[in-house]
């Protein structure tokens, strides 16, 4: 086969078929995110804990997930669509746009610390918005909602940038350390809903529940805290056990290994000049 373009053999790659699925992930994620703003999501949650819980949830995770598994950076005009190899070593700097620049730089310049202040960030907004006085805003002032959802898309994208592939950006963190920024992230909710679920008295006192009318008070709750543990957990639970199984099937960290050779290219391409490396 003659050699194409960075289309044509994106096209005949194997990594095209996987991006074909991408597309409906990103559309889920915005029919996702507008379903939780407008009734009857928008209108259940002001009456019940466990439909608020629900639609947080979505909010925080399953949007921004959903959105970053899409990768809809290309046709958003963040990313030209380069080839991995072009987009990450190769492609003069004149040939990226947005996107591409900031996988270049995250596969050159790996840093721990950067990655997990994106999980400080996501954590802190989310505890923000599940403590007693901001839920009890978001009942009395419906206009919150959409500051809620802003706040935690940003930072739930920044998270799941992290955790998986959204081509051309590739997570800067080893797996061990995927594992720990995910099962961090969900246990912090996890704590949260149990200490919902165990207590005996209304977290959150906008919330009216009369005996004998609708749901109790302790059902309510409790149904606030399945919400919360099954949403988080669908989302991160595959994420730890599936990089949990890849690191444990290799010796050493493929990842390490990618940053190792693309920093040996670079020593490399210095030593002979003029940007050859050795034959």
């Amino acid at each position: 086969m003659t050699e194409g373009t960075g289309s044509d053999r994106s096209l005949d790659s194997p990594a095209a078929t996987i991006d074909d699925r991408r597309p409906p992930l990103a559309v889920g994620a915005a029919v996702v995110f507008i379903a939780c703003l407008v009734p009857p999501v928008s209108t259940y949650a002001r009456r019940y804990e466990f439909v608020e819980a629900l639609q947080f949830s979505l909010l925080a995770v399953a949007v921004p997930a959903l959105a970053v598994a899409g990768s809809p950076w290309r046709r958003l005009g963040l990313a030209a669509g380069l080839p991995p190899d072009d987009t990450q070593v190769g492609a003069p700097v004149g040939s990226l746009r947005w996107m591409d620049a900031v996988a270049r730089g995250r596969r050159r310049h790996p840093e721990l610390v950067r990655s997990f202040v994106f999980g400080a960030l996501f954590l802190g907004v989310v505890t923000l918005w599940r403590i007693p006085p901001s839920v009890n805003a978001l009942v009395g002032h419906p206009w919150l909602v959409g500051v809620e959802a802003v706040s935690l898309l940003v930072v739930g994208v920044g998270l799941w940038l992290e955790l998986i592939e959204s081509p051309p950006l590739s997570p800067r963190l080893s797996r061990p350390n995927r594992v720990a920024l995910a099962a961090a992230s969900m246990w912090a909710v996890w704590v949260l809903a149990y200490l919902v679920g165990l207590s005996h008295a209304s977290w959150y006192h906008a919330y009216s529940h009369q005996p004998g009318r609708g749901l109790s008070l302790a059902a309510d709750q409790q149904l606030t805290t399945g919400a919360l543990w099954l949403a988080f957990g669908c989302a991160f639970i595959p994420v730890i056990f599936s990089n949990l199984i890849r690191w444990l099937q290799s010796e050493e960290d493929p990842d390490v290994e990618m940053h190792q050779l693309v920093r040996l290219e670079r020593t490399r391409g210095r030593t002979w000049g003029g940007g050859q490396t050795s034959p």
